[in-house]
Formats: structure tokens, sequence, C-alpha cells
């Protein structure tokens, strides 16, 4: 396919990062990265420009990239257990004017989301953990899990609409 390229120039990068238009001016964006805390930020920095470019939801980029950030962190750190032989797998697609989804997907054996949030909050209302779930829920419009925990899938629509 024409449309595909690589953004990572180097060979040691820490993912692969490709990314789709097509005819309809839609992005799609497929990466993979080591399961390492440090790949985190490179990744979601290009991918959140690219997001921002293709103006799929002025203004929310924020939002965005908070729940991207805690996919991310859950899947390195719950899911694949920061083990750099496994990989995170993120899918985005990008609809200009009207919605972005992603999709996170660990190599982990998954949890159940009812307990392990319940339980981690009421154990220690304190804690930092257990907080990236109720935050991506918080900052997108909808997040539910597939595989058994071990895919995420985030969803937010544009808030701008046009005025002419």
């Amino acid at each position: 396919m024409s449309g595909i390229r690589s953004l990572n120039r180097a060979e040691d990068s820490q993912s692969q990062f490709s990314r789709k238009r097509s005819r309809s001016s839609v992005l799609e964006v497929d990466s993979w990265m080591r399961s390492e805390v440090r790949a985190i930020s490179p990744l979601v920095d290009r991918l959140i420009r690219l997001i921002e470019g293709s103006q799929c939801a002025p203004g929310e980029e924020f939002a965005v990239e908070l729940a991207l950030r805690e996919a991310l962190n859950n899947a390195v750190v719950h899911g694949n257990r920061e083990d750099p032989e496994t990989k995170v797998h993120i899918r985005c697609r990008c609809q200009p004017g009207k919605e972005l989804s992603i999709v996170v997907t660990d190599q982990g054996k998954g949890f159940d989301f009812e307990k392990t949030v319940a339980n981690s909050i009421a154990t220690d209302p304190d804690s930092e953990c257990g907080r990236g779930i109720p935050l991506m829920k918080a900052y997108m419009d909808d997040v539910h899990f597939k595989r058994g925990g071990s895919e995420v899938h985030m969803r937010k629509r544009s808030r701008t609409t046009s005025h002419t």
C-alpha cells in the first residue's frame, strides 16, 4: 500500500509506527512498542501530533493523551509485567471532525475489570493504583474491554460542529 510509511528511521527504535490515509481522509495508525515504560512517552507524543494535525477531535487532545498514557501504562506494567520481550499493540483510527478510536492490546492474561478496580480503590483509597481505568472512562466517551481485559477500546467524539 502506498499510504503506509514508517515514522521511525532508526532500526533500534522502541516501536514500529506506521500510518495510512485512505481516500476519505481517515487517518489509521498501527503501532507496536516494547513493554517498557520509557517507550510510552515517545509513542504518545508522535501519535498526539498526528491526532492534532488530523483534527478528528479538536480541543480534546489533552483528554485523549491522558487516556492513552493510562492505557499504555496499564498494558506495559499490569498486562505485560514490563517484560521487554512482549509487545503492546496500538491501533488508532481518526475520522476528521467526527471521532477518534484507539485500541491498546497487551500480551498479558487479562483481568477481571470489576474485581480489580473495586478492590484497588477499596483496599487503599489513597493509592495511585486502580485510578487509570476510571480516568480513561472520565476522559473518553466510551471505554470497554475485550479479550478478557487484555484489550481496551476507547472512543472520543468530536465536540465541534460546523457553523455556516
